[in-house]
Protein backbone atom coordinates (compact mmCIF):
# COMPACT_ATOMS: atom_id res chain seq x y z
CA UNK A 1 0.00 0.00 0.00
CA UNK A 2 1.28 3.44 -0.81
CA UNK A 3 1.69 5.73 2.06
CA UNK A 4 -0.30 9.30 1.85
CA UNK A 5 1.72 12.61 2.12
CA UNK A 6 1.72 13.74 5.46
CA UNK A 7 0.93 17.70 4.43
CA UNK A 8 -0.10 18.87 0.62
CA UNK A 9 2.70 20.13 -1.23
CA UNK A 10 2.64 22.51 -4.37
CA UNK A 11 4.22 20.75 -7.05
CA UNK A 12 4.38 21.93 -10.93
CA UNK A 13 3.19 20.37 -13.95
CA UNK A 14 4.71 21.69 -17.16
CA UNK A 15 3.04 20.32 -20.39
CA UNK A 16 1.75 21.33 -23.50
CA UNK A 17 -0.42 18.38 -24.10
CA UNK A 18 -4.06 19.46 -22.82
CA UNK A 19 -4.44 15.72 -22.42
CA UNK A 20 -1.45 15.33 -20.25
CA UNK A 21 -1.81 18.13 -18.67
CA UNK A 22 -5.40 16.86 -17.48
CA UNK A 23 -4.54 13.65 -16.79
CA UNK A 24 -1.60 14.42 -14.41
CA UNK A 25 -3.29 17.39 -12.80
CA UNK A 26 -6.25 14.70 -12.21
CA UNK A 27 -3.93 12.25 -10.31
CA UNK A 28 -1.87 15.28 -8.57
CA UNK A 29 -5.18 16.69 -6.79
CA UNK A 30 -6.41 13.24 -5.84
CA UNK A 31 -3.07 12.41 -4.11
CA UNK A 32 -3.08 15.46 -2.46
CA UNK A 33 -0.75 17.80 -4.05
CA UNK A 34 -1.53 21.63 -4.74
CA UNK A 35 -0.94 21.72 -8.48
CA UNK A 36 -0.12 24.67 -10.72
CA UNK A 37 0.27 24.16 -14.09
CA UNK A 38 1.58 25.77 -17.02
CA UNK A 39 1.26 24.74 -20.61
CA UNK A 40 5.25 25.77 -21.40
CA UNK A 41 8.78 25.90 -20.48
CA UNK A 42 9.64 29.40 -20.15
CA UNK A 43 6.59 30.07 -17.87
CA UNK A 44 7.71 27.06 -16.00
CA UNK A 45 10.73 28.26 -15.55
CA UNK A 46 10.15 31.47 -14.59
CA UNK A 47 7.72 29.66 -11.60
CA UNK A 48 10.20 27.86 -10.60
CA UNK A 49 12.97 30.40 -10.69
CA UNK A 50 10.93 32.95 -8.39
CA UNK A 51 11.18 32.88 -4.34
CA UNK A 52 7.85 31.41 -3.83
CA UNK A 53 8.68 28.09 -6.29
CA UNK A 54 7.30 25.06 -5.32
CA UNK A 55 9.77 21.92 -4.31
CA UNK A 56 8.37 19.40 -7.01
CA UNK A 57 8.25 19.41 -10.61
CA UNK A 58 7.27 17.67 -13.29
CA UNK A 59 8.27 18.98 -16.66
CA UNK A 60 7.39 17.06 -19.84
CA UNK A 61 11.07 17.28 -22.36
CA UNK A 62 8.99 18.95 -25.47
CA UNK A 63 7.55 21.79 -24.74
CA UNK A 64 7.40 25.15 -26.78
CA UNK A 65 9.61 28.48 -25.19
CA UNK A 66 12.22 26.04 -23.07
CA UNK A 67 12.37 22.44 -23.23
CA UNK A 68 11.95 20.28 -19.91
CA UNK A 69 16.29 19.70 -20.07
CA UNK A 70 16.91 23.76 -20.56
CA UNK A 71 14.48 24.12 -17.36
CA UNK A 72 16.15 22.26 -15.31
CA UNK A 73 19.45 23.68 -15.87
CA UNK A 74 18.07 27.04 -14.96
CA UNK A 75 16.74 26.08 -12.14
CA UNK A 76 20.25 24.48 -11.47
CA UNK A 77 22.07 27.95 -11.61
CA UNK A 78 20.26 29.62 -8.99
CA UNK A 79 21.96 28.92 -5.75
CA UNK A 80 20.37 31.32 -3.36
CA UNK A 81 16.91 29.26 -3.22
CA UNK A 82 15.72 26.13 -1.72
CA UNK A 83 16.05 22.73 -3.72
CA UNK A 84 13.77 22.03 -6.46
CA UNK A 85 12.67 18.19 -7.18
CA UNK A 86 12.31 17.94 -11.06
CA UNK A 87 10.95 14.85 -12.58
CA UNK A 88 11.13 14.79 -16.49
CA UNK A 89 8.23 13.19 -17.84
CA UNK A 90 8.88 12.34 -22.01
CA UNK A 91 7.71 9.90 -24.54
CA UNK A 92 12.12 9.51 -25.32
CA UNK A 93 12.95 6.56 -24.55
CA UNK A 94 16.84 6.29 -25.70
CA UNK A 95 19.52 5.74 -23.25
CA UNK A 96 21.15 8.87 -24.51
CA UNK A 97 18.23 10.94 -24.19
CA UNK A 98 18.52 9.25 -20.29
CA UNK A 99 21.88 10.56 -19.58
CA UNK A 100 21.16 14.14 -21.22
CA UNK A 101 17.73 14.59 -19.01
CA UNK A 102 19.66 13.73 -15.99
CA UNK A 103 22.95 15.85 -16.32
CA UNK A 104 20.39 19.02 -17.20
CA UNK A 105 19.89 18.85 -13.39
CA UNK A 106 16.63 16.59 -13.03
CA UNK A 107 16.60 14.04 -10.32
CA UNK A 108 14.56 11.66 -11.92
CA UNK A 109 13.05 10.15 -15.59
CA UNK A 110 9.81 8.67 -15.99
CA UNK A 111 8.76 7.66 -19.94
CA UNK A 112 5.59 7.99 -21.38
CA UNK A 113 3.09 6.01 -21.11
CA UNK A 114 3.34 5.65 -17.36
CA UNK A 115 1.84 3.93 -14.78
CA UNK A 116 -0.10 6.18 -12.24
CA UNK A 117 1.77 4.09 -9.12
CA UNK A 118 5.10 4.57 -10.67
CA UNK A 119 4.77 8.62 -10.70
CA UNK A 120 3.24 8.65 -7.34
CA UNK A 121 6.08 6.40 -5.30
CA UNK A 122 8.77 8.24 -7.73
CA UNK A 123 7.11 11.98 -6.12
CA UNK A 124 6.74 10.29 -2.52
CA UNK A 125 10.88 10.10 -3.19
CA UNK A 126 11.25 13.32 -4.13
CA UNK A 127 8.90 14.37 -1.46
CA UNK A 128 11.20 12.71 1.05
CA UNK A 129 14.27 14.67 -0.56
CA UNK A 130 12.42 17.78 0.05
CA UNK A 131 11.77 17.74 3.51
CA UNK A 132 15.12 16.31 4.50
CA UNK A 133 16.74 19.38 2.79
CA UNK A 134 14.26 21.63 4.76
CA UNK A 135 15.44 20.40 7.50
CA UNK A 136 19.55 20.62 6.84
CA UNK A 137 18.16 24.13 6.13
CA UNK A 138 16.57 24.86 9.53
CA UNK A 139 19.75 23.19 11.09
CA UNK A 140 21.91 25.32 9.31
CA UNK A 141 20.15 28.10 10.62
CA UNK A 142 19.86 27.46 14.14
CA UNK A 143 23.61 26.70 14.58
CA UNK A 144 24.11 30.51 12.34
CA UNK A 145 21.49 31.90 15.05
CA UNK A 146 23.24 30.70 18.22
CA UNK A 147 26.13 31.39 16.77
CA UNK A 148 25.54 35.16 16.20
CA UNK A 149 23.13 35.97 19.09
CA UNK A 150 23.03 36.20 22.88
CA UNK A 151 21.56 32.73 24.16
CA UNK A 152 19.71 35.13 27.00
CA UNK A 153 17.87 37.93 25.16
CA UNK A 154 17.81 36.57 21.68
CA UNK A 155 19.38 40.04 20.06
CA UNK A 156 22.75 39.86 18.24
CA UNK A 157 26.03 39.16 20.58
CA UNK A 158 29.03 41.27 20.78
CA UNK A 159 30.88 40.31 17.89
CA UNK A 160 27.97 40.24 15.76
CA UNK A 161 27.02 44.17 17.15
CA UNK A 162 30.55 44.84 16.50
CA UNK A 163 30.77 43.48 13.08
CA UNK A 164 27.74 45.90 12.05
CA UNK A 165 29.61 49.23 13.25
CA UNK A 166 32.10 48.13 10.42
CA UNK A 167 29.82 47.47 7.98
CA UNK A 168 28.38 50.73 8.50
CA UNK A 169 32.22 52.01 8.01
CA UNK A 170 32.41 50.30 4.87
CA UNK A 171 29.24 52.01 3.83
CA UNK A 172 30.48 55.22 4.50
CA UNK A 173 33.18 54.95 2.89
CA UNK A 174 31.33 54.14 -0.60
CA UNK A 175 28.07 56.65 -0.05
CA UNK A 176 29.38 59.19 3.05
CA UNK A 177 27.38 60.25 5.15
CA UNK A 178 27.21 59.47 8.54
CA UNK A 179 26.19 56.95 11.54
CA UNK A 180 25.57 56.57 15.01
CA UNK A 181 26.68 54.14 17.81
CA UNK A 182 24.60 53.95 21.46
CA UNK A 183 26.53 52.20 24.89
CA UNK A 184 23.55 51.68 27.16
CA UNK A 185 23.93 50.15 30.74
CA UNK A 186 21.30 48.91 33.25
CA UNK A 187 21.52 51.58 36.58
CA UNK A 188 22.03 49.26 39.38
CA UNK A 189 21.75 45.90 37.23
CA UNK A 190 24.12 44.68 40.75
CA UNK A 191 21.68 45.60 42.96
CA UNK A 192 18.83 43.78 41.31
CA UNK A 193 20.84 40.04 41.43
CA UNK A 194 21.97 40.81 44.57
CA UNK A 195 18.38 41.79 45.92
CA UNK A 196 16.12 39.88 43.77
CA UNK A 197 18.31 36.79 42.39
CA UNK A 198 19.65 36.46 39.12
CA UNK A 199 16.82 34.82 37.64
CA UNK A 200 14.84 37.99 38.10
CA UNK A 201 17.98 40.05 36.48
CA UNK A 202 17.55 37.83 33.58
CA UNK A 203 14.17 38.76 33.12
CA UNK A 204 15.06 42.54 33.19
CA UNK A 205 17.89 42.26 30.79
CA UNK A 206 15.15 40.37 28.09
CA UNK A 207 12.66 43.07 28.79
CA UNK A 208 15.59 45.61 28.47
CA UNK A 209 16.71 43.93 25.50
CA UNK A 210 13.51 44.15 23.94
CA UNK A 211 12.56 47.09 25.16
CA UNK A 212 15.47 48.86 23.23
CA UNK A 213 14.35 46.72 20.16
CA UNK A 214 11.06 48.45 20.05
CA UNK A 215 12.56 51.82 19.91
CA UNK A 216 14.97 51.98 16.66
CA UNK A 217 14.62 50.68 13.32
CA UNK A 218 14.04 47.68 11.85
CA UNK A 219 17.64 47.71 9.89
CA UNK A 220 19.52 49.37 13.04
CA UNK A 221 21.29 46.70 15.61
CA UNK A 222 20.86 45.88 18.47
CA UNK A 223 23.14 43.51 20.48
CA UNK A 224 24.18 42.85 24.22
CA UNK A 225 27.79 43.95 24.83
CA UNK A 226 28.46 42.39 27.53
CA UNK A 227 26.94 41.99 31.29
CA UNK A 228 24.37 44.46 31.57
CA UNK A 229 25.56 46.49 29.04
CA UNK A 230 23.81 46.82 25.19
CA UNK A 231 25.12 47.99 21.74
CA UNK A 232 23.06 49.75 19.16
CA UNK A 233 23.99 50.91 15.59
CA UNK A 234 22.50 53.40 13.47
CA UNK A 235 23.13 53.70 10.02
CA UNK A 236 22.08 56.99 8.78
CA UNK A 237 22.28 58.99 11.30
CA UNK A 238 23.77 62.24 12.57
CA UNK A 239 24.20 63.63 16.14
CA UNK A 240 20.16 64.74 16.61
CA UNK A 241 18.74 61.90 15.64
CA UNK A 242 21.09 59.62 17.16
CA UNK A 243 20.52 61.55 20.64
CA UNK A 244 16.94 61.31 20.24
CA UNK A 245 16.57 57.46 19.73
CA UNK A 246 18.75 57.54 22.57
CA UNK A 247 16.41 59.44 24.53
CA UNK A 248 13.10 57.34 23.77
CA UNK A 249 14.75 54.66 24.66
CA UNK A 250 15.89 55.79 27.78
CA UNK A 251 11.90 57.26 28.46
CA UNK A 252 10.57 54.25 27.09
CA UNK A 253 12.28 51.95 29.83
CA UNK A 254 12.08 54.77 32.78
CA UNK A 255 8.38 54.79 32.47
CA UNK A 256 7.99 50.88 32.08
CA UNK A 257 8.69 49.15 34.94
CA UNK A 258 9.72 45.01 34.53
CA UNK A 259 7.24 42.68 35.69
CA UNK A 260 8.60 39.73 37.46
CA UNK A 261 7.99 37.51 39.98
CA UNK A 262 9.05 39.68 42.82
CA UNK A 263 7.19 42.23 41.64
CA UNK A 264 7.35 45.14 39.10
CA UNK A 265 11.34 46.77 39.19
CA UNK A 266 11.62 50.00 38.37
CA UNK A 267 14.45 50.22 35.84
CA UNK A 268 16.47 53.03 34.20
CA UNK A 269 19.55 53.25 32.20
CA UNK A 270 22.38 55.45 31.27
CA UNK A 271 23.69 55.91 27.57
CA UNK A 272 26.60 57.21 25.45
CA UNK A 273 26.54 58.48 21.65
CA UNK A 274 28.94 58.62 19.74
CA UNK A 275 28.60 59.60 15.61
CA UNK A 276 30.88 58.77 13.06
CA UNK A 277 31.08 61.77 10.22
CA UNK A 278 32.04 61.35 6.84
CA UNK A 279 34.33 64.52 6.85
CA UNK A 280 35.99 63.29 9.99
CA UNK A 281 35.61 59.60 10.22
CA UNK A 282 37.19 57.37 12.80
CA UNK A 283 37.37 53.50 13.10
CA UNK A 284 35.14 51.17 15.42
CA UNK A 285 37.28 50.73 18.18
CA UNK A 286 37.89 54.72 18.50
CA UNK A 287 33.84 55.44 18.09
CA UNK A 288 33.30 52.62 20.93
CA UNK A 289 35.79 54.25 23.38
CA UNK A 290 34.41 57.97 22.58
CA UNK A 291 30.86 55.97 23.08
CA UNK A 292 32.28 54.48 26.58
CA UNK A 293 33.61 57.65 27.00
CA UNK A 294 30.33 59.51 27.40
CA UNK A 295 28.46 56.74 29.17
CA UNK A 296 31.08 57.19 31.89
CA UNK A 297 29.99 61.20 31.73
CA UNK A 298 26.37 60.14 32.28
CA UNK A 299 26.79 57.76 35.03
CA UNK A 300 29.18 60.51 37.15
CA UNK A 301 26.49 62.67 36.15
CA UNK A 302 23.51 61.19 37.99
CA UNK A 303 22.42 57.86 35.87
CA UNK A 304 19.27 58.00 34.16
CA UNK A 305 20.29 60.44 31.40
CA UNK A 306 22.06 60.46 27.74
CA UNK A 307 25.10 61.98 26.99
CA UNK A 308 26.88 62.77 23.46
CA UNK A 309 30.48 62.08 22.74
CA UNK A 310 32.13 65.29 21.83
CA UNK A 311 35.39 65.00 19.84
CA UNK A 312 38.36 67.90 20.25
CA UNK A 313 40.58 68.26 16.92
CA UNK A 314 43.92 66.56 19.14
CA UNK A 315 41.72 63.73 20.12
CA UNK A 316 40.01 63.30 16.37
CA UNK A 317 43.73 63.69 14.53
CA UNK A 318 44.78 60.43 17.20
CA UNK A 319 41.56 58.90 16.36
CA UNK A 320 41.87 58.98 13.01
CA UNK A 321 45.19 57.53 13.38
CA UNK A 322 44.04 54.04 13.83
CA UNK A 323 44.86 53.98 18.09
CA UNK A 324 43.80 50.74 19.52
CA UNK A 325 41.67 50.89 23.13
CA UNK A 326 40.79 47.52 23.50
Amino acid sequence: MIEETATPSRILVADDDPVARSMLQAFLAKWGYQVVVVSDGLEAARILESREAPQLAVLDWMMPGAEGPEVCQRVRALHDRPYVYILLVTSRAKRGDLFKGLESGADDYLTKPFDSDELRVRLLVGQRIVDLQNKLIAAREELRFKATHDALTGVPNRATAIEAIGHERSRQIRERGSFGILLIDIDNFKRVNDTCGHLVGDVVLKTVAQQIVRCVRPYDTVGRYGGEEFLVVIPLSDASHTMSIAERIRKRIESAPVSTDSGPIHVTISCGAAVCHSDSPIEAQALLYLADEALYRAKAGGRNRCELAAVDPVLSQFLRSGATFF
